[in-house]
C-alpha cells in the first residue's frame, strides 16, 4: 500500500521500494514480490496476502477410503493361527503379505483404527 502512487492521502514522494523494506522489517525482494501480486490481482489486498488452496495434495495419501475399509474388514476377521487377537505389528505384517493394500507402518494402522473408533481388544 505504501508504493501506490495513486493513494490521494500521500504526502511528499513514493518511498523506494528498499525504503519500505527497512521499515517494515522485510527483505527487499519480499517487496518486490508483493507489489507484484499486489498488481497482478487488481489492487485486491486479501487476494494478495493470503495463500492459494492447493487443487491437489503435495504427496497423494497411501490410505484411501478403500484401503481403510479393507483395513477394518482385516482387524475385524479372525486373527491367524497361533494368535489369540490382533495387534497392530501383526497388522503390519499381514499388510505386507496383501497385494491390494500399500504397505503401512504398524502406526499408521493405528491411527487408522483410531480415526475409524476401532478398538484393538
Amino acid at each position: 500500500m505504501a508504493l501506490d502512487e495513486n493513494d490521494p492521502a500521500r504526502e511528499g514522494p513514493v518511498p523506494t521500494q528498499k525504503v519500505i523494506a527497512q521499515r517494515v522489517g522485510v527483505h527487499v525482494d519480499t517487496v518486490v514480490k508483493t507489489s507484484k501480486a499486489y498488481a497482478e490481482r487488481g489492487g485486491e489486498v486479501p487476494a494478495t496476502i493470503s495463500r492459494r488452496k492447493r487443487l491437489t495434495p503435495p504427496v497423494e495419501p497411501k490410505v484411501t477410503g478403500e484401503v481403510e475399509a479393507r483395513l477394518t474388514a482385516l482387524a475385524c476377521s479372525a486373527p491367524p493361527p497361533g494368535h489369540t487377537r490382533w495387534s497392530l505389528r501383526l497388522l503390519e505384517k499381514q499388510v505386507a503379505l496383501m497385494d491390494d493394500i500399500p504397505d503401512l507402518d504398524h502406526s499408521t494402522i493405528g491411527k487408522v483404527l483410531k480415526r475409524g473408533r476401532f478398538v484393538l481388544i
